[in-house]
């Protein structure tokens, strides 16, 4: 396990359901011990090594990678090289979204098994991570073997596992990051619009929070076409110009930008919904006259 986040909530949730947590391992000495004395005081010890140190990994049949992703090939060529030849079939996992289990490629020789868990959950503080781990889909891939592990983890924690080419991993890892990490960026935006009216940050992030969240209902229930509402749904081109010449009024070039590309692609959505082609054929040459 590594010292972040998603190693600390990984290592919380599966100690819940009985793993044997041995050891966290990283390349910062401070983060390491931290998040073991942190995971130690609610449990069963947990050793802090360095990254230089993985050749004393206790037994165990089981190596989770949480480290970022640009880590990840550096940390399967330490294993690699750290005399950790396997002889009764051990499991290397990374959580990366964006990389497939060929990055673990130097672990195929010594007789390592291979493969990627990413869960997709949003985790931004351990214990809130751990619980959200639980029932959460996960997007597995790798050899036969590390998949059998895989699923079992998933099936303990039951979530949902389902499998996509090694080659796709980083365009699934895209939309991933369009539907959560771009979600809060967009929000960030919205809470500077809102701030160009007057209204202060924190009370603008209060006001915003019950749309977001009754929109996030509406996706629950139908599909995205149908939870479409608001300017682009009805069509309304008059409020979609006056919205284009706010922005442009205002020192919010960043936030201009995105309202026209997502505006595009709302009226997309909006076609299929059966809108008026020549509002829509206003309201494209609205978006595409816009400085």
């Amino acid at each position: 396990m590594g010292p972040g986040r998603v190693g600390q909530a990984l290592a919380l949730a599966l100690r819940e359901l009985g793993y044997p947590i041995v050891a966290f391992v990283g390349r910062n000495a401070t983060e390491v011990r931290k998040a073991a004395r942190a995971f130690n005081r609610s449990g069963t010890p947990a050793q802090a090594l360095g990254s230089d140190q993985l050749g004393q990994l206790p037994p165990t049949d089981l190596i989770l990678i949480t480290t970022p992703d640009d880590a990840i090939p550096e940390v399967a060529r330490l294993l690699a090289a750290g005399g950790l030849r396997s002889t009764s079939g051990r499991t290397v996992l990374h959580t990366s979204g964006a990389l497939s289990s060929e990055v673990l490629s130097p672990l195929v020789e010594p007789g390592f098994h291979t493969g990627s868990m990413h869960p997709l959950v949003s985790v931004s503080e351990s214990r809130a991570g751990a619980r959200a781990l639980r029932g959460a889909f996960y997007c597995l891939e790798g050899d036969k073997p590390a998949l059998r592990v895989a699923r079992l983890i998933v099936d303990d924690l039951k979530g949902k596992a389902f499998s996509i080419k090694p080659e796709n991993k980083a365009l699934y890892h895209a939309a991933a990051v369009m539907a959560s990490p771009h979600l809060v960026a967009l929000f960030d935006l919205a809470i500077e619009m809102l701030a160009a009216c007057g209204v202060s940050k924190r009370s603008a992030r209060q006001i915003l929070l019950p749309l977001v969240e009754s929109t996030t209902d509406n996706l629950v229930a139908m599909n995205p076409e149908q939870a479409l509402t608001g300017t682009f749904a009805r069509g309304d081109v008059a409020t979609v110009g006056r919205h284009l010449a706010a922005l442009s009024g205002k020192d919010l070039s960043e936030a201009l930008a995105v309202y026209r590309l997502l505006g595009m692609h709302s009226t997309e959505m909006a076609k299929k919904r059966g809108l008026d082609p020549k509002l829509l054929a206003q309201i494209t040459k609205l978006l595409n006259s816009a400085d």
